[in-house]
């Protein structure tokens, strides 16, 4: 509810990495690895806000920040095929209207 992401090893109840306050205090809707490049995840925020964090490039802060203008996202989940080496990966986000939209993530953060 705070921003914080906290990053785990099944074997500890201590994170390996805590990041405090990474969406400016707003709470986190959605937080989803990539499915080809295991290294990225995105974070959804309540401002509707994409993070872009990639691991080998930044472990400090996001890479990247996406604002959606206009309207809520309320959801979001990853599409891409982790077995194919192509790079496509989506990002399927959920508007408050009921609207579906589809972007694809720029092939440096999805290919393996």
């Amino acid at each position: 509810s705070d921003g914080s992401i906290r990053l785990h090893q099944m074997t500890s109840e201590y994170p390996l990495m805590q990041w405090n306050g990474s969406t400016n205090g707003q709470p986190i809707i959605a937080l989803q690895w990539a499915l080809t490049r295991p290294a990225v995840f995105f974070v959804l925020d309540a401002s509707s806000n994409i993070y872009i964090w990639d691991l080998l490039e930044n472990d400090l802060q996001p890479v990247a920040k996406q604002t959606i203008p206009s309207e809520d996202v309320v959801a979001m989940a990853l599409l891409g095929e982790p077995e194919k080496t192509n790079g496509l990966l989506g990002l399927v986000l959920a508007k408050g209207s009921g609207q579906i939209d589809i972007q694809y993530v720029k092939k440096k953060w999805a290919v393996p």
